[in-house]
């Protein structure tokens, strides 16, 4: 998971070349079907969906208003998770800035155009030009630090137009944030600061005080993962696994880096495997560790689902 750290200057990391010039769709009016941002180009809303074909309008947009590429597909476990924060962090932003969705199944010169090796993987525009903001899941509150960061590199280009949004005029007071529980704010201040376990035991707290919250017990889940992967080196963690393929460790390592890179169901067969050649009485800690992952991609995912019938036939 690469660190989320716009520069101090436009990146071209991926390469949109083959993108800018293809024929558009004719563009949206702007009389109220579509709203516009201040002195450019239409927006259909502040969160839409984008294709290979339209493209070309969302650069045009970039030049009036940032705008957030959110490179996902439906298969994808952490992409379903970190979805939802980026729109609301959008919303909350009133305007400053859109957030393009691009399904990398369905456009697969997009895919290639952002080098998206693994998602979620979030792109900026500016101006046209791509700055690089982060990969795999990442909390909330990062998110915001990261947009905030953006608007500032925006501002350094020009880039400082809105989007009207339902109900409220471009340039309106943002909505006020309800405050957050104590401990989920010890949390987000802690995860801020880059201390992992001190967030931890903050949402361990508050699920010993209150079991049913749900908002900490997902936080935990994210920020346990955080917590393992960081500073980890791939390659290297992926040679000791495949050095010694029954070390519980080395496998739990690899399966973290597969799961914060959004190859859900690499880590489950991972470890389904090492639970399989491990002989019974050693297997425990890998069964709590799936039942971890399966909570934070979600008991509802197809992909959970499987690898829980699996883990069921090998238990019995």
């Amino acid at each position: 998971m690469s660190t989320p750290t716009p520069g101090s200057v436009l990146r071209g990391a991926v390469d949109l070349s083959s993108l800018r010039n293809r024929p558009q769709p004719p563009a949206a009016p702007a009389d109220g079907s579509a709203p516009t941002a201040a002195g450019g180009a239409p927006a259909p809303s502040l969160v839409f969906d984008v294709t290979d074909a339209s493209f070309g309008q969302v650069l045009e947009l970039s030049r009036s208003v940032p705008v957030v590429v959110d490179l996902w597909a439906d298969w994808c476990g952490p992409c379903k998770q970190l979805s939802p924060i980026l729109e609301k962090v959008v919303a909350e932003l009133a305007g400053k800035v859109v957030l393009a969705k691009v399904d990398v199944d369905a456009n697969p010169q997009l895919a290639q155009g952002f080098r998206a090796q693994s998602i979620p993987m979030v792109v900026a525009l500016v101006a046209g030009q791509p700055v690089p903001l982060f990969t795999g899941a990442v909390p909330e509150q990062q998110v915001r630090e990261v947009f905030a960061q953006l608007l500032q590199l925006a501002a350094q280009h020009g880039v400082t137009g809105t989007v009207p949004v339902d109900g409220a005029e471009a340039g309106s007071e943002e909505p006020v944030e309800q405050p957050l529980p104590p401990l989920h704010a010890e949390a987000f201040a802690a995860i801020e600061e880059g201390d992992y376990p001190r967030a931890i035991a903050a949402y361990e707290q508050a699920l010993a005080e209150n079991p049913r919250d749900a908002d900490a017990r997902a936080g935990l889940g994210q920020v346990r993962l955080l917590d393992r992967v960081q500073g980890v080196d791939l390659q290297a963690a992926r040679a000791a696994a495949a050095a010694a393929p029954t070390d519980i460790e080395a496998q739990f390592t690899v399966a973290d880096l597969d799961i914060a890179g959004g190859h859900v169901e690499d880590a489950f067969a991972r470890l389904l495997d090492l639970f399989g050649a491990l002989p019974s009485d050693e297997r425990a800690p890998v069964r709590e560790r799936l039942l971890e992952l399966f909570g934070l991609i979600g008991d509802e995912d197809p992909r959970v689902i499987r690898a829980r019938s699996r883990l069921a036939s090998l238990l019995f």
